[in-house]
């Protein structure tokens, strides 16, 4: 009997009209509710849908299958195929636990160098400074306390290890994730050396630009870092070298792109499959 009346009532004041057209635009918020509630659903809009078609990926993400992926070099030259470890190259791909690894880099590299002084360590004299009852003024005994001007602090902080624990399983297992990510995306590129002709900074700047999508670029080399391939890009800030020796998840992450040497490969394969000392 309501729905009947309610009805009537909306009849009355909007005219007629279906909810395919354009009258339910036309009702204020707590109308369209009401005429939503007794059944009355509008037409979906699908011409607001995206007609791009979605491209699904050629293989499923985190199955542990190994890679094969094309060798080149700073010039584009091909240099054959590689195969990339599944149980380190493809594993599932889980934010906790980048998020947990990048927590314990952050705060295992902070300094903790603040310190403030406790009333022993300030400067000032001890004698109470006027009498305790006679002056009308709140009694003190040292006007090293933390409510006078050049007081100490109480409770401050003072020289400290920022330093969290994290297991050495779950940090080897953040690096294979943060390399899986990379790998997923396309975004990792394998050279077969990093031999440069020159110590030109041109040399790696042409490369950059032929790269589709990448604003940061990490270089990483298996052994001792070429001197000409550093003095190329010592003046870049958006390329960055490492030995992989240094290869950790925050830099893989600050880098959108990941360019590693064979030789930077096979130690980083050989690394993570090396028994852990408990």
């Amino acid at each position: 009997m309501a729905a009947a009346s309610i009805s009537r009532r909306f009849v009355r004041t909007f005219g007629s009209f279906s909810a395919s057209g354009n009258g339910l635009s036309s009702l204020p918020c707590d109308l369209k509710v009401l005429w939503n509630k007794f059944g009355f659903q509008p037409k979906f809009p699908y011409d607001l849908l995206a007609k791009k078609t979605v491209i699904t990926p050629d293989r499923t993400i985190g199955q542990y299958q190994d890679l094969v992926i094309p060798v080149t070099n700073f010039q584009n030259e091909d240099k054959g195929f590689m195969v990339l470890a599944g149980d380190v190259f493809d594993v599932p791909i889980r934010k906790d636990i980048i998020h947990h690894v990048v927590r314990w880099q952050l705060s295992k590299r902070q300094q903790g160098t603040h310190s403030t002084k406790t009333i022993s360590e300030v400067s000032g004299t001890g004698r109470k400074p006027w009498n305790q009852k006679g002056t009308g003024r709140a009694r003190h005994g040292t006007l090293r306390g933390p409510q006078f001007r050049g007081g100490c602090v109480m409770h401050g902080p003072k020289p400290r290890s920022h330093a969290i624990k994290m297991n050495k399983q779950v940090r080897r297992l953040g690096l294979k994730i943060a390399l899986s990510a990379r790998a997923a995306e396309g975004k990792l590129l394998v050279f077969d050396e990093m031999a440069l002709p020159t110590h030109k900074t041109k040399n790696i700047v042409n490369y950059y630009n032929q790269m589709e999508n990448t604003k940061k670029v990490l270089v990483v080399e298996g052994g001792p870092i070429d001197e000409k391939l550093k003095l190329a890009t010592q003046n870049l800030h958006y390329v960055n070298i490492l030995p992989s020796i240094g290869l950790n998840v925050y830099s893989i992450l600050l880098h959108d792109t990941l360019v590693m040497s064979r030789d930077a490969v096979n130690k980083i394969i050989e690394r993570m499959h090396t028994p852990i000392n408990r």
